[in-house]
């Protein structure tokens, strides 16, 4: 049986007098994360029927939702959230403007005209490698919750081989300005003359983590390129500056995928999306 999107299960009919929670119909509608979409309600910026929402409000195909003038249709049917990827290259910033005009990996993607791309997680300018985006702001949720403790993977490249010693630090812990760190895999594979490759694991996104915990050690990375996450892997088809959208049968092995991992039932090797 397909897995259904968090909307679905209870939705096919969409019969008047079932309701579902706002801030969660206007996040998978893209408009924004869930708790961007609590603040916006908070701040009286949502109506229902003409009047103010609040917090916890809830809403049926017949309700009348509007932020500001724009009115806000959803689709209550049966529907699986768009799902992006993207090979990010180096010399792009995960940000829709930047004030010293650099390129950003929005320019790339492809224009939506009733939702936005929501990106899942970040990468530095110099990182390159997977990044997925999302219209669904509660998958988007889903992927990057620390208590879900998605695993990131990278394959790095560092000037020079570590020791022993080293390779026990990274993966024991190593003391960063904002708390230990570790990873949970370090493996090594090889390489020629002064550079060395490896691929780590670890299950958070601290804001240039894996480069920091290198830095701590006084290894020099000479290339950082990020080959998963969670249940998806970077398909080898598509190249620098590319994207992918998934289709439907991707996308619902990747929600499969993904329902397995947060219920604690499948190992961390098996069967990614690629």
């Amino acid at each position: 049986m397909p897995l259904r999107t968090p909307l679905t299960a209870e939705q096919d009919a969409a019969p008047a007098d079932v309701t579902y929670k706002l801030q969660k119909l206007l996040a998978q509608k893209g408009l924004g994360s869930r708790r961007e979409m609590e603040a916006l309600i908070a701040s009286g910026g949502v109506s229902i029927n003409g009047r103010t929402a609040v917090l916890g409000a809830r809403v049926s195909a017949q309700d009348r939702v509007q932020i500001g003038k724009r009115v806000i249709r959803f689709d209550f049917a049966d529907r699986l959230p768009q799902v992006l990827l993207y090979h990010k290259p180096e010399g792009e910033i995960v940000s829709r403007s930047d004030p010293e005009g650099r390129p950003t990996v929005f320019d790339k993607l492809p224009h939506l005209k009733s939702s936005k791309w929501i990106a899942i997680g970040r990468l530095d300018f110099n990182t390159s490698g997977l990044l997925v985006f999302t219209t669904d702001g509660s998958l988007a949720n889903r992927l990057m919750h620390p208590r879900f403790e998605m695993e990131r993977e990278y394959a790095v490249r560092i000037i020079g081989e570590l020791t022993a010693e080293q390779i026990t630090q990274l993966t024991t812990g190593v003391q960063l300005n904002d708390g230990m760190a570790s990873f949970d895999l370090l493996i090594e594979e090889g390489g020629e003359g002064i550079n060395h490759w490896y691929r780590v694991v670890l299950r958070e996104g601290r804001n240039r983590e894996v480069r920091r915990m290198f830095e701590a050690l006084g290894v020099t990375i000479s290339r950082l390129m990020r080959v998963r996450f969670g249940p998806i892997n970077l398909p080898p088809r598509i190249k620098r500056g590319q994207w992918m959208e998934l289709n439907e049968k991707e996308t619902r092995r990747m929600l499969a995928l993904l329902a397995r991992r947060q219920s604690g039932n499948s190992d961390h090797n098996e069967g990614e999306t690629s």
